[in-house]
């Protein structure tokens, strides 16, 4: 098993130090609150902690081919022995080829995923664990399967959201060092003698610095870098920013829809496999990928364990769609809570694929008004000379 290594605030807000044991991250966190110890920051030591972790398509792809050859009445350990001979990329097929190695002296095929750290998500092991445990590894894998499939698809669509600003931005910075750097020191020289425009004079020295002093832009950049990855490291500070993405004006409201659909996805492949609800909420929390409201988990927890009716307790969870609590209520009052967490899954993931297009739609004008801005500010310092220059003539 890993070794984490963590550095944590205590109740009386002193830094700790120290080493400990733990099968994986959500039992780590376990360890922490049992000790009343607030993470700070921590690695797994462990060399495991340098094992390939898979991408959302290729936990889709393994659970796809086990659910095939499981149906087909082939065994797992030879399921992992075909999976191990297939053309994987060298990380991913090393990967494999321990986890059959660990399944061939008769290990269960969730503790050889669990054996190799950080490859497979605690969601997926515990929902193979509960799988073994009932019988139903086939059915556990088909419905994984689907599920990573949803996820991948959504993680497209905001990969895609975000690729036409980034692309944009890039030819932008590239144009602009072009036009100050090499084109405007050359139009420049002809003016000598003409009274120049403070916007000229302005373009000018941004000019000047970029040609002169651009070490200092290099060291700059690479400060502010180097001070955004410190700080998204600590706690407090991913806190904010989390909670930043779901406040936001715009995006916040597409980001809920996004924590909405994966809490709702995720809490029904649990729930439906037969896992605990407090165990289902407790692995849920650290699907997220939101600090914010991971931190608001233990109060839904607690409410839960207390008795309180889900629907109450997560319609106090700030960062969810208000649609989430009303929806859970009525599976509740009907019986159907498992029914209902996956329509709600499929209706979320439908809603933020919607936003997610609109956000592009309306990302395109404001790119193209900032741009045009920007030709715009070069190309008044370039004509307002001339003009002086024209009228001096």
């Amino acid at each position: 098993m890993p070794k984490y290594a963590f550095t944590a605030l205590d109740l009386n807000n002193k830094k700790v130090s120290g080493e400990v044991v733990c099968r994986d991250e959500n039992e780590f966190r376990r360890l922490m609150r049992g000790r009343n110890l607030y993470p700070v920051k921590f690695k797994i030591k462990d060399e495991l902690a340098r094992s390939y972790r898979l991408k959302t398509n290729e936990l889709a792809d393994f659970c796809r081919q086990l659910t095939g050859m499981l149906s087909a009445g082939i065994t797992v350990v030879r399921a992992m022995g075909i999976l191990k001979e297939r053309d994987y990329k060298p990380p991913l097929k090393k990967v494999y080829e321990k986890m059959y190695a660990d399944i061939q002296q008769g290990t269960e095929i969730s503790e050889a995923m669990r054996n190799r750290g950080d490859s497979f998500p605690v969601l997926l092991i515990n929902m193979f664990t509960s799988g073994e445990a009932s019988g139903k590894l086939e059915s556990v894998t088909n419905r994984m399967a689907e599920h990573y499939d949803k996820e991948h698809r959504l993680n497209g669509k905001i990969k895609s959201a975000t690729r036409y600003p980034k692309i944009i931005g890039i030819i932008t910075a590239i144009v602009v060092i072009i036009i100050f750097v090499f084109v405007l020191p050359n139009f420049l020289t002809l003016l000598d003698g003409v009274e120049i425009p403070a916007i000229t004079q302005v373009v000018m020295a941004i000019s000047d610095f970029m040609i002169y002093r651009w070490y200092v832009i290099i060291i700059a950049a690479l400060l502010f870098v180097g001070i955004i990855r410190y700080g998204t490291q600590l706690t407090a500070v991913k806190l904010k920013v989390d909670k930043l993405k779901v406040k936001a004006p715009v995006v916040g409201k597409l980001m809920r829809t996004i924590y909405t659909a994966r809490f709702a996805r995720t809490l029904s492949s649990l729930y439906v496999s037969g896992v605990s609800m407090l165990q289902a909420l407790e692995i849920t929390g650290t699907i997220i990928m939101n600090k914010y409201i991971e931190a608001q988990f233990a109060g839904l927890i607690n409410d839960v364990k207390n008795g309180q009716a889900l629907s109450t307790a997560v319609a106090k969870i700030d960062g969810f769609d208000s649609k989430l609590s009303n929806t859970i209520l009525i599976g509740e009052e009907a019986g159907r809570l498992d029914t209902m967490l996956v329509s709600t899954a499929d209706s979320f993931e439908y809603e933020a694929e919607q936003a997610t297009g609109a956000l592009v739609q309306l990302s395109e004008p404001i790119i193209i008004v900032v741009l045009g801005g920007l030709i715009m500010l070069v190309l008044l310092s370039v004509m307002l000379p001339l003009v002086a220059m024209y009228e001096q003539f």
